[in-house]
């Protein structure tokens, strides 16, 4: 099992910037590939981005292209979510997620399907 545990949430200003990082620990070395997902109460959840374990390679949503990066540390099994020019559009539950597959369609890491661990999710609030 691995588990993953986000900190780093809280209230940012509007054009403000948080950083969210995400603890891997348990079995961390089946973790191929980690995402970032965020969700608005009633709303479904929604691919913010991800990251390959192996060459750190990332994927990111259009809405968020350019505004946040995602890195990782693999000696401290972390990954961080870097958030600039927050909008109020971008308050939510942001949770990160782990998968163990090492095969992938195209396109498809934005699918939580493809994740086989989840967070607890940490709030991300925007005012405007």
């Amino acid at each position: 099992q691995v588990q993953l545990v986000e900190s780093g949430g809280g209230l940012v200003q509007a054009g403000g910037s948080l950083r969210l990082s995400c603890a891997a620990s348990g079995r961390t070395s089946v973790i191929t590939h980690m995402g970032w997902f965020r969700q608005v109460l009633g709303q479904e959840r929604e691919f913010v981005g991800s990251i390959s374990w192996s060459d750190g390679r990332t994927y990111y949503q259009e809405s968020v292209k350019g505004r946040f990066t995602i890195s990782r540390d693999n000696a401290k099994n972390t990954v961080y979510l870097q958030m600039n020019s927050l909008r109020p559009e971008d308050m939510a539950v942001y949770t990160c997620a782990a998968s163990s597959r090492y095969f992938f369609l195209s396109g498809s890491y934005s699918d939580t399907r493809v994740y086989d661990y989840w967070g607890q999710g940490t709030q991300v609030t925007v005012s405007s």
